[in-house]
């Protein structure tokens, strides 16, 4: 089943049977992207939302230069642009920054699935709150921390939302990013992204092999990142907590 990491370990809301059958039923195609391929425009008329199968997507905009600043990151078991459903227009893009796989949903048929079903219409509601929680994480972690701090920060989130879907062990995930992609996502130069990974290494925290991340020390960089998943609204343990038994 494609929609099977939907709301995984999300407190509270995870999906039944039934619900994931709906979802399932209600996709009209299942598409591959090219990475560095753009889905969505800013300012498109939609009536079609995407839900991430396997790889990694953003929103961004782009400023009248053609300079690109990402304001989401998206992983595998998440709708990209849920909000789209009453919206009908975004005001920023979407794209894949991997090659990815996604399952197209149309509007009218999530309509006739969650009208009847207030129950699942809250579920999706509250998928969409969380990724509003994370857009406020990334405010504080962009105003509050150092360069260490945020890529630290990013990492912990990366990892947290990985693990809560069977992708990370809580020590090691594939992140198929470039620190130029890492480096726009926490709101600093390459030059600044690259010194925060050799800091982080020489700590002993985490370093970057190809493109996986390791992670040594979860408690410790956590701390240098002011992370807490609280904002993730996961019901499985912080990785944090759980190493430090």
């Amino acid at each position: 089943m494609f929609m099977d990491r939907l709301l995984m370990h999300r407190r509270g809301v995870e999906l039944t049977q039934d619900e994931h059958a709906l979802l399932e039923n209600a996709i009209s195609e299942v598409r591959t992207l090219n990475a560095r391929s753009t889905l969505i425009e800013a300012g498109q008329r939609v009536d079609v939302s995407t839900y991430l199968i396997d790889g990694i997507m953003s929103r961004f905009i782009d400023d009248k230069h053609g300079l690109r600043q990402l304001v989401a990151v998206h992983v595998s078991g998440e709708f990209v642009d849920l909000h789209a459903y009453p919206m009908r227009e975004l005001d920023h893009s979407i794209g894949a920054l991997t090659t990815a796989t996604v399952a197209i949903v149309p509007h009218s048929a999530l309509r006739e699935i969650l009208d009847p079903r207030p129950d699942l219409a809250r579920k999706l509601w509250f998928s969409t709150l969380i990724d509003a929680a994370m857009h406020r994480a990334w405010l504080f972690r962009v105003g509050r921390l150092d360069a260490v701090g945020r890529v630290s920060h990013f990492l912990c989130e990366i990892n947290t939302r990985l693990h809560a879907v069977g992708l990370s062990d809580g020590h090691r995930f594939a992140l198929a990013l470039t620190q130029a992609d890492i480096a726009e996502i926490c709101g600093l130069t390459t030059v600044h992204t690259n010194r925060s990974f050799r800091q982080l290494r020489e700590a002993g925290l985490c370093q970057m092999r190809g493109s996986f991340v390791e992670i040594t020390d979860p408690v410790a960089l956590a701390a240098r990142g002011d992370f807490s998943p609280d904002y993730l609204y996961l019901a499985v343990p912080n990785l944090g907590e759980h190493d430090a038994r």
